[in-house]
């Protein structure tokens, strides 16, 4: 991710996050964000070396402070997790944190004989990974249709596949759209700014919810909010919430989730992993978006697909671009990314139909959008000057217009489109674990694709129609 792009996403999601200080690392190196002068840790014995290690190495350097050394959460809890306050979370800057990344280098030797990972810090799990591209929709007038089409089908519901999808909820017009008629859920906490404009990330999940019900028209559909700070959740947050949706309606047949984050390691996240292997027991596939960020660095969850204790419970999803031939320049890689599909300009329901939603674009990227490619403006610096609505005319500078449909791209999205294919297979198979129909879809696809250089699997609902690709526009 450029070093640009992710200073404004930090400085997004810090405002919509104020009480929450959080520094870029490692080292200020654009990986990921965290939470300043917290760790996380085990409940249990855990907690207690890594309290008793990380206050011993503070007594004995003179420039940091012991007594801030204190755990600060409950002594047990389902995601099996606790924080331990190391440090003054106000201090310092964003660039970097030194008391907790003195706390991880007092662990190292104890983690090397125990010969696994005791303490990590406190991640920002997040839609939003990277401000551009992908991070922003564009309006659609409803005569273009959706992409993908809604395919042909029927909704049972004694035979309907479930699928939960953990996002920013839904808006609270959605059932004005019919082809959201079998969905439900939580409504997005708060849709406008007071205002009246449309809040970052709002209609993320309500659009996710569409590509699910347009690939796979027998599904029923549950959206939850847990996302709702700008797409985002601290790490210690995030386990609990995930046991809060399979608690409320049990485990789905797919769970589909489009967030993460990276953390510089190749084990996993801390914070969900009572939860990861309390799935690798049930029945639920979770299948997980790669992220936007480029890389070829594990993102998680969605690189659990990569470890064998979760392969079978896990896909990982990339994106494709327009045509479907080629990567998404955007698109995390590797060898961790099982699946790709199609991920730039799909259109989706953003809002309902009953009220035109005004949405202004409140922070600024690049001056050329998506890496310089030239369709439709999503991100100008310093703000947007005006979009044309569906009337033909122009708004006022900074705004737009959503009558229902938009545009929008990034691994969020091809994530649900893998999860319809998949759900749409169980119903044409009469399939009902959704594991064995993930593994015998991939098996009879006779699609591909080329992601730098590599060969890999390309799931292309049948209904999707590629877009033009534009060349990227010269740099000044």
């Amino acid at each position: 991710m450029a070093p640009q792009r992710f200073h404004e996403q930090f400085e997004q999601i810090q405002r919509s996050m104020p009480d929450v200080p959080l520094a870029m690392g490692p080292d200020d190196s654009a990986e990921f964000i965290y939470e300043k002068g917290y760790v996380l840790v085990r409940d249990g014995e855990d907690a207690r070396l890594v309290e008793d290690t990380v206050r011993a190495h503070f007594t004995a350097e003179p420039e940091l402070v012991q007594d801030n050394v204190r755990r600060v959460s409950p002594q047990t809890n389902r995601s099996g997790i606790t924080r331990i306050q190391v440090g003054d979370p106000g201090e310092g800057d964003r660039g970097g944190d030194r008391p907790v990344a003195h706390a991880l280098r007092a662990l190292r030797e104890t983690e090397g004989r125990a010969g696994r990972r005791l303490v990590s810090r406190n991640h920002l799990v997040s839609i939003a990974v990277n401000s551009c591209p992908g991070d922003e929709p564009a309006p659609v007038a409803q005569a273009e249709g959706l992409n993908p089409a809604v395919a042909e089908g029927s909704h049972d519901a004694d035979s309907a596949v479930g699928v939960l999808v953990i996002d920013t909820g839904l808006m609270r017009d959605f059932r004005s759209s019919p082809l959201l008629a079998h969905t439900d859920g939580d409504a997005q906490i708060k849709e406008c700014d007071d205002d009246g404009v449309l809040q970052q990330y709002v209609g993320h999940g309500t659009f996710i919810a569409g590509l699910v019900a347009a690939v796979a028209p027998n599904t029923t559909i549950t959206v939850r909010n847990s996302l709702n700070d700008a797409g985002a959740i601290l790490e210690s947050e995030f386990g609990e919430k995930l046991f809060e949706a399979v608690d409320a309606g049990g485990w789905p047949d797919i769970l589909s989730l489009s967030a993460g984050t990276s953390n510089g390691r190749t084990d996993g996240l801390l914070g969900v992993e009572a939860f990861m292997q309390e799935l690798r027991e049930q029945r639920t596939l979770l299948v997980a978006a790669a992220g936007n960020n480029g890389s070829a660095t594990p993102f998680w969850p969605a690189a659990y697909a990569d470890l064998s204790d979760y392969q079978d419970a896990v896909l990982s999803v990339g994106a494709l671009r327009g045509d479907g031939e080629y990567g998404a320049c955007f698109s995390n890689h590797g060898a961790w990314v099982k699946a790709y599909a199609p991920g730039e300009r799909l259109t989706s329901v953003l809002t309902g139909f009953d009220t035109p939603v005004p949405y202004v674009y409140q922070h600024s990227t690049y001056d050329t959008c998506r890496y310089g490619f030239g369709y439709s403006c999503t991100c100008v610096s310093p703000r947007h000057t005006g979009v044309l609505s569906e009337q033909g005319g122009a708004t006022k500078p900074d705004q737009v217009m959503f009558e229902g449909f938009a545009h929008w791209s990034g691994t969020s999205f091809a994530t649900p489109l893998v999860a319809g294919m998949i759900a749409s297979h169980m119903t044409a198979q009469q399939e009902n674990d959704p594991r064995v129909a993930r593994y015998k879809m991939l098996a009879a696809n006779s699609g591909y694709a080329e992601v730098r250089g590599a060969h890999v699997p390309a799931l292309r609902p049948p209904t999707w129609r590629p877009v033009p690709v534009m060349q990227p526009a010269p740099r000044s």
